[in-house]
Order: C-alpha cells, then sequence, then structure tokens
C-alpha cells in the first residue's frame, strides 16, 4: 500500500525474501503423507466426515475439470479435518472398460495383432499390464495439486473387494427380478463393438438428406419419409393414426416394399402424429426403439439388415455395403425406379454419436441384460423429495426428478472382455444360473459363461459403500457410511448420482449414499466457451502449477467455483492469483520481521489502539462469514472474502496503519505485534484449505508447531467493536479523499506535500502519524501557504500544492462532480415527493432512496467546500 520498506531487525530469519512453490510444495506434501494425516481411523469417536473422490479413468490424466473438482472437496476436507471430524477423503480410480479396452487395442494394432489374436484371459492380462505401466498416471498428479485424500485406502473398480460387491449386488437385483435378459433395440457403436447406454450416446445437429418416397402403387401408394434410407430395407409396415381420414382405406392392407419384392401391411397405431410430415412412418422394428415398439404392439416380425459394424447384411445388390454407401446407393435406386416423391438436403437433424469415439450410433435390435428400474428410481426420487438427500442448489431438484421419474430401463451389458464378467452361466439344456460370490458355477459339458461384461457405471455405482469393504460389515462401513456430501459436476448427475442413489438405497436398507449432493458446474476459457483441444483453447493444469504455483491454481478455480454454475478460467486470472500467493508470503514475512507473535494471551481490549481492535472484530466477522460460506457450497464468496480480509484490511491498512508503531517500539508495539500475531494464525488458518502449500510455510514459522492440516479450525470468538470500525473508518475515508486528490493531480505516490491536519475534536487525532505517513504528507513549515483544503470526515486537509497542482483541471473535476450530485439529489427529491410512488414502492426501495439523498447532500457540502478552497486564479 506505501513504499516505505523500513524494518526492525530480523526475528524471524527462517523464511526466504521470495516464495518459490516449486521449491516447497513437493517435500510439504511428502511430509504430510508420511504423518499420515490424510488417514481415517474407523474405531475413532470422533464424528465422521466422509466424501469420495468421483473415480476418475485409469486412462485419464488431470485436466481442469479435475483440479477444479478436486480443489473443492480438498477445501471441505481440510475445513472438516481441523474442525475435529474423522474425515475420509476416499480415492481410487475406475477401470473405463470402454476407454480402456480402446487404448490396448489401439497398442496392439501396432505390434500388427488384435485382441482376438491374444484371445480373451491373454488381452485381459495385457490390460492388467498396462494399467501396472501406463494407467492411474493421474495419482501422482493428485498429489501435485494437493489432494489430502487417504491413500492407503485406494480403490480400483476391478480390484477383488470390489468385484465381490459386483456379483454380490447382480446377485441380489437377479434374484429379486430386478436384473433380467432381453431382446431390445439398443444403442450399438459400430466402432467400440458394444451396447452402449441412452446417458452414453452425445447429440448433435448432423447435415443429412431427407427423403420422401412412394410405397405402393396408384390409390394403394403411401409417402413416407426417412433420413435413413438404408433401413428400409428392413421395414415391415407402415403405420398411420387410427383417426387420420386419408389413410383409413388403407389401413388392414399390404403393400408393396420398393426394391425388395416384399408386401408389407399398413398399421393403426397412436404413436403416428397425422401432422408430422405425410402423417405416415415406416416401421423398422429391428432398427428404431419407436418402431420395435409398435412391431410388440402389431405382432410384426423384426429384420435385421445390418451387423455389428453396420455392414448392410439384407440380401441384394447393397450386401456388404457400409450403412453410408448404402444410403447413397439405395436412394439412387430408388430416384431411378421412380419412387422418390422429394428430397431435402442439407437437412439438419439430431443424431447420436458414442460419447467416446464420436461414431454415429446405430439403433439394433439385441438380446442384453437389463435393470428394472422402476422400484429403484422411485425410490431415488423420494429420499430427495422427502428430504433424506438434499440437493445444492436447490434448483437442481428439477433436473434430478426429470430425469429419475422417466428412466427407462438400463442396459448393463457391454461386448467387451475388460470389465466385470457377467456372472452369469448358460447350460447345454437351455439353462441359466446365477452365480454368487460365495458359489460354485456349474460345471460339465455345455455350460459356458456368458461373455459380456457390465457397464462401467454399474460397479461405480456402488462406489460409496463397496469402497469401504461391502458387502462385508465392516468398521470402515459402520463409520463412513452414508458419505456426508457428494461433490460432482451437474453434467454427471444422470450417469453417476442417480445410479449409486439407486443402488445405495437398495443395497444400505434404505440409507442412502450420501446426505448432500453439492452440484458444481464446468471449467470453460475466459470468454465461456468449452475447452477442447479441438478449439484449441485446451490447458493442462499442470503447465500453470509449474509456472505459478499449485495454490495459484486452486485459489483461481475456488474463486470462481459459485454452486452449478460453469467457471471462466483465464492464464491471468492464475498470474493474479500467484501475486496473491506472494503478498501473503511479503506481508507475513514483514510482520514476523516486526514484531508479529503468537506468544502469550492475547492482550486485554483495554490496552490495545483503536486499530487493534478493529482488525480483530474484522477478523472474527471473517471468521463468521467464512464458515456460513462453507456450510452453502459458497467457495467463490468464502474466497472472495478471504482474498479482500487479507489483501485489504490486514495488509493494505492494518499492517500499515501499525508501522509507525511498530517503528516507535515500546509496550504498544508489543501490543500490536501480539495482536497482529493473532490474525496472521487465524487468518493462515482460514485460507489453508484453499492454498494448502503457501500458508503451511507461514504458519509453521509464525506458529513453530507441526502442522497447519491438524491444527484447529478458528472459531468466531465473538468479538465486535463497532466504535473502533467506525474510527477506523474515517481514517479510511480521509486517506482515500486525499490520495484520489493527489491522484487527479498527477502527484506520484510518494511525492510529498506540505500538509497541516485539523483533527482536534475526531476520532482522528490518535492517527495523525499513520495518515501522514500513508499520504506522504510533511510538516507545514515556514512559508506554508495552503493551496488546497479538503474537509472530510469531520477534520481538514490542507495542502501546500505550490507548482505542482493544475488548479484548472481541478475546479472541472469538482465542478462535474458536484453537477452528478445535485443531479441525484433531484432525482431523490422527485421519487421522494411523489406520492403515487411512495403508496406502491417497497419499505426497503424507499430507505435506499432516502439514503442516496443523504450522500447527495453530504457530496454536496463537501465538494462545494472543496471548490471554495481552491486557489483562486
Amino acid at each position: 500500500m506505501t513504499e516505505n520498506t523500513q524494518q526492525t531487525p530480523a526475528s524471524n530469519p527462517e523464511l526466504p525474501t521470495q516464495y518459490a512453490p516449486a521449491e516447497v510444495e513437493g517435500k510439504l506434501y511428502e511430509r504430510w503423507v508420511e504423518r499420515g494425516y490424510f488417514e481415517a481411523d474407523a474405531t475413532s469417536d470422533k464424528p465422521p466426515f466422509t466424501v469420495v473422490i468421483p473415480p476418475p479413468n485409469v486412462t485419464g490424466s488431470l485436466h481442469l475439470g479435475h483440479a477444479f473438482e478436486h480443489t473443492l472437496i480438498d477445501a471441505l476436507t481440510r475445513r472438516k479435518r481441523m474442525q475435529g471430524y474423522e474425515t475420509l477423503w476416499q480415492p481410487g480410480m475406475d477401470h473405463a472398460g470402454i476407454a480402456t479396452q480402446n487404448v490396448v487395442e489401439r497398442e496392439l494394432a501396432k505390434e500388427g495383432k488384435s485382441r482376438h489374436d491374444l484371445g480373451r484371459e491373454a488381452f485381459i492380462d495385457r490390460v492388467w499390464q498396462w494399467k501396472g505401466e501406463s494407467g492411474g498416471q493421474i495419482s501422482g498428479q493428485m498429489k501435485r495439486l494437493g489432494d489430502g485424500v487417504a491413500w492407503s485406502r485406494e480403490r480400483f473398480t476391478m480390484d477383488e473387494g470390489l468385484s465381490q460387491a459386483v456379483q454380490t449386488i447382480f446377485k441380489k437385483l437377479y434374484d429379486d427380478e430386478l436384473i433380467y435378459r432381453a431382446e431390445r433395440i439398443i444403442n450399438w457403436c459400430p466402432r467400440c463393438l458394444t451396447a452402449i447406454s441412452d446417458i452414453e450416446v452425445e447429440y448433435q445437429d448432423d447435415d443429412g438428406e431427407l427423403v420422401s418416397i412412394r410405397y405402393g402403387e396408384g390409390e394403394d401408394s403411401i409417402v413416407v419419409a426417412t433420413t435413413r434410407a438404408e433401413t428400409m430395407l428392413g421395414d415391415t409396415a407402415v403405420a398411420v393414426h387410427p383417426e387420420d381420414d386419408r389413410y383409413k382405406h388403407l389401413v388392414g392392407k399390404e403393400i408393396e416394399l420398393p426394391l425388395t419384392g416384399r408386401r408389407i401391411p399398413v398399421v393403426a397405431d397412436e404413436h403416428v402424429d397425422p401432422e408430422f410430415g405425410t402423417g405416415a412412418v415406416k416401421v423398422t422394428p429391428a432398427h428404431d426403439p419407436n418402431d420395435f415398439e409398435i412391431g410388440q404392439r402389431h405382432g410384426l416380425p423384426s429384420l435385421a439388415v445390418m451387423d455389428e459394424h453396420a455392414i448392410i447384411t439384407a440380401h441384394g445388390p447393397f450386401q456388404g455395403l457400409d450403412r453410408l454407401e448404402a444410403r447413397s446407393a439405395i436412394v439412387g435406386a430408388l430416384r431411378a425406379d421412380g419412387r422418390i416423391v422429394a428430397e431435402k438436403r442439407p437437412y439438419v437433424h439430431s443424431v447420436g454419436h458414442c460419447s467416446r469415439c464420436k461414431t454415429t450410433i446405430e439403433p439394433r435390435l439385441s438380446m442384453q441384460w437389463w435393470v428394472k428400474v422402476g422400484p429403484l428410481a422411485k425410490a431415488a426420487g423420494d429420499a430427495v423429495r422427502d428430504g433424506q438427500v438434499k440437493i445444492h442448489p436447490q434448483e437442481m431438484e428439477k433436473r434430478y426428478f426429470d430425469w429419475v421419474d422417466n428412466l427407462h430401463d438400463w442396459c448393463i451389458s457391454r461386448q467387451l472382455w475388460w470389465g466385470h464378467r457377467i456372472p452369469v452361466w448358460y447350460g447345454p439344456d437351455g439353462e441359466i444360473v446365477c452365480v454368487g460370490p460365495d458359489e460354485q458355477p456349474p460345471s460339465g459339458e455345455g455350460w459356458t459363461q456368458e461373455t459380456d461384461v457390465l457397464d462401467t457405471w454399474f460397479s461405480s455405482g456402488l462406489w460409496p459403500f463397496s469402497t469401504l469393504g461391502w458387502p462385508e460389515q465392516t468398521e470402515s462401513l459402520a463409520k463412513f457410511y452414508p458419505n456426508s456430501v457428494l461433490v460432482t459436476g451437474y453434467d454427471i448427475l444422470f450417469f453417476w448420482v442417480a445410479r449409486m442413489m439407486m443402488f445405495g438405497l437398495y443395497a444400505m436398507d434404505g440409507t442412502p449414499p450420501f446426505h448432500t449432493i453439492a452440484l458444481h458446474g464446468m471449467v470453460r476459457d475466459q470468454f465461456g466457451k468449452k475447452m477442447s483441444k479441438s478449439f484449441g483453447n485446451a490447458v493442462n493444469p499442470l503447465d500453470w502449477m509449474d509456472k505459478y504455483g499449485s495454490d495459484a491454481l486452486r485459489f483461481t478455480l475456488a474463486r470462481g467455483a459459485n454452486p452449478g454454475v460453469d467457471v471462466p478460467i483465464g492464464e491471468d486470472w492464475v498470474q493474479g492469483s500467484r501475486n496473491f500467493a506472494n503478498k501473503i508470503w511479503n506481508a507475513t514475512r514483514f510482520a514476523l520481521m516486526n514484531g508479529a507473535t503468537i506468544e502469550g494471551e492475547l492482550p486485554d481490549p483495554s490496552q490495545m489502539s483503536a486499530t487493534d481492535r478493529w482488525i480483530l472484530s474484522k477478523l472474527n466477522k471473517t471468521v463468521a462469514e467464512v464458515d456460513a460460506f462453507y456450510d452453502d457450497f459458497q467457495f467463490s464468496k468464502l474466497s472472495e472474502a478471504l482474498f479482500h480480509f487479507a489483501w485489504d484490511e490486514v495488509f493494505d491498512w492494518y499492517v500499515e496503519l501499525s508501522k509507525t508503531t511498530f517503528f516507535a517500539g515500546g509496550e504498544q508495539a508489543k501490543v500490536s505485534g501480539r495482536v497482529l500475531g493473532e490474525v496472521l494464525d487465524v487468518m493462515l488458518r482460514l485460507l489453508h484449505p484453499v492454498v494448502p502449500f503457501v500458508t503451511e510455510t507461514l504458519w509453521t514459522t509464525l506458529t513453530g508447531r507441526e502442522s497447519v492440516v491438524i491444527a484447529d479450525w478458528p472459531k468466531d470468538s465473538g468479538f465486535r467493536d463497532a466504535d473502533a470500525e467506525q474510527e477506523i473508518e474515517l481514517v479510511q475515508q480521509v486517506v482515500t479523499e486525499v490520495r484520489r486528490f493527489r491522484s487527479d493531480q498527477g502527484l506520484q505516490p510518494g511525492q510529498k506535500v506540505p500538509a497541516e491536519l485539523t483533527l482536534t475534536g475526531t476520532a482522528l487525532a490518535p492517527h495523525e502519524a499513520a495518515i501522514r505517513q500513508l499520504l506522504r504528507l510533511q510538516p507545514a513549515g515556514d512559508g506554508f501557504h495552503a493551496t488546497a483544503s479538503l474537509p472530510v470526515a469531520g477534520a481538514t486537509v490542507a495542502l501546500d500544492l505550490s507548482g505542482t497542482i493544475d488548479v484548472e483541471a481541478e475546479r472541472k473535476r469538482l465542478t462535474k462532480d458536484l453537477g452528478a450530485a445535485e443531479k441525484e439529489k433531484s432525482q431523490a427529491n422527485a421519487k421522494l415527493g411523489n406520492e403515487a410512488f411512495l403508496a406502491k414502492a417497497p419499505d426497503n426501495v424507499v430507505d435506499k432512496i432516502r439514503t442516496r439523498l443523504v450522500k447527495a447532500d453530504a457530496d454536496i457540502a463537501r465538494i462545494t467546500a472543496q471548490l471554495a478552497n481552491l486557489p483562486q486564479n
């Protein structure tokens, strides 16, 4: 705040002159882990606080989304640990079935091999080998970020214990008739060669073509429109609405399906919208979910015309063509046959893509395993409705209910080799046997196990309790279930959260997996655009940590974290947070060198200066404010509160106002040194959960104690001093106003100016030395001539600006300000004089206008006095 760097002899030489994050962060983290600070004791009598890490994919590496989420969880758990809770942040990784299998298959392709060359068992061995060598690099990156997880409890969704949990719940669901096998339409990825669930399909607008095709002849003809002409080879009907008079004469008749020589019926079904298109739709039960339902209602056959690679298998000239090749060829053949009535291209429409490989998915009739979600989803919805589980922010509840109240049965089988193999055996005579973890599978000739594996979300849905030892009734399960809070992105509310809710309530006798679901938004670039490699705006958080330190990245992310709202981030902001960390370092170092201490009891307020009492009052208000924000998951607001308290009130005001006291020495300096030590102690503990590294170094230096990680969380002592706050606010008004005046006159911050201060009879008198130091005001000596007089806060500051002030510029500025104040007064008076307005306006609105009027009057008086005191030309 000032350029004065005078210091007393150093009493704390341990702190280097500059903070170098790279030199301390790694060592500090190793020390924390070695000392077991992050471990959780299931036998402890402390109250539990449990959070699970949303398990990152074993194939993944730390991206900004991870860094953001982990920062928030780490801040919560560090605070709870300091508050005396037995805190468990459960780490682990997801086996990521499709993604991991794709990675290893690509590695094999470099060797000219496929998984089929190795066989199932050898391929799985190869995946485990890859995991051991290359997987899980994210764990090391989490340590870089400072994640305080219980590493001894790290789990993997394919480890032995979790595999037992998967088999146990599959058997339980199967026996309760909540898992079944059926032939249904599924989302099929021709690239990954597996079924994927609805929530793993990403929809985007693609350019396609809409062709209208005439089926049948003459009066018995009917026109249908489609974007997927290739599927017509599998049509088994045309459907119309029962009340559509245009087609009543055709219902029940058969018409010719072009290019195939087959005749298909016209059926009446209420699913058809008579207002859309021609009011008639082609029905392909094997390749469309809605058509499948129509087919079931009308007993239509299902003809599959594509294989798993989306290659046409129907007999005829199109056999062997890729679906897109076949589409063009079929449209050409229909055109040549005079069957094309209309064509529209490009035709933009929503198309589903595999979320992993981005291939266009293909609806496909297939025999799969399903979870009957009806009763499970109802329980998951009821748990939120009856208040067992709270969703934060509350407005996100609607999205949750929209999903769980309309869930379709969940396809859980995947045509992969890597994953939890479905524990079902098929016998030679059609027998189906589901085997639990402690049961022997059937043996003998003709018995084979299901080749499919389970959807990755099936095992990760068990995460809150499988990681604690379930199905065994362990001490950890009894202590740490349910989780206290789940912190996760709103984007996986459906993927992961709903599944954990369903499985937790089902497996744990109606006890939900967590008390609170705290949803955050997505990290975006500084312009609010989604980060993507293809956009060229993706950021590796390790680069920013290397450049600015982990604390800087963490503080930037936390400072942008409003509940459920996306978070923009740019490098400039991280650099600003680095500056904040440096400010904490430099200011604390200066304070330590100038008497800040925690030794002895805090002096009685009667021994303190108003400045001391002011900062302690502000400190306790900040403690209360930060606590309230933490409890409401308002990370942005608590970060802002800490930033402004530390930078503005402690460093820019308290330290600066106290410098004259420190430099003077004596008993008052000792009192202020103890107060400053108290403020630093509490402030560093408040900051620690968000910026753990720099606060650890500074706090241990200040206190000489073991670690701030295990220090007590600050409590609001209740100390408030309104008089001291008002007194220092007056000092701030004087300093701020005179600084503004100096700046307007073009004076340099360090330029000294002779001045007379008339402070007698005001609360400002004890602060004259501090005011003069902060404003660079010299005593008024011989020849002093006041060229400007500033009345402010009940005092007068007369300045001799001979040769330095542009009087005309100052008169213009003040005249402009006076005009603005008079306009404000006029507007306020007009509203307050309007009876109709006063009768309708809420009391708080009227009060605000009255406050504006009082301020405008004060501004007019102040500016008028300043104009009168300007030197005359």
